[in-house]
């Protein structure tokens, strides 16, 4: 009996470990601003040029980004 309480302890911890591990590794969308061309895009990584875009938000979801981007006076034009 106790091996079978210690193997159901054991598969409740790693159910709960991958749980919470699989949102912290999610993709994080990065809406940004181009000052050249007038016009915001979506990415997957910070923009390194910080020259060319300007940083408007991070996102956990592309359809997140796309909605704030609808809200953004910036991304209108």
């Amino acid at each position: 009996m106790t091996k079978l309480h210690s193997a159901k302890k054991f598969l409740l911890a790693a159910t709960l470990i991958g749980a919470f591990a699989v949102p912290a590794s999610a993709a994080s969308y990065h809406v940004m601003f181009n000052k050249k061309t007038k016009k915001c895009s979506i990415a997957l990584s910070a923009p390194t040029e910080t020259e060319k875009f300007s940083m408007m938000g991070i996102y956990g979801s592309e359809l997140d980004a796309k909605m704030a981007m609808r809200g953004m006076t910036q991304c209108k034009g």
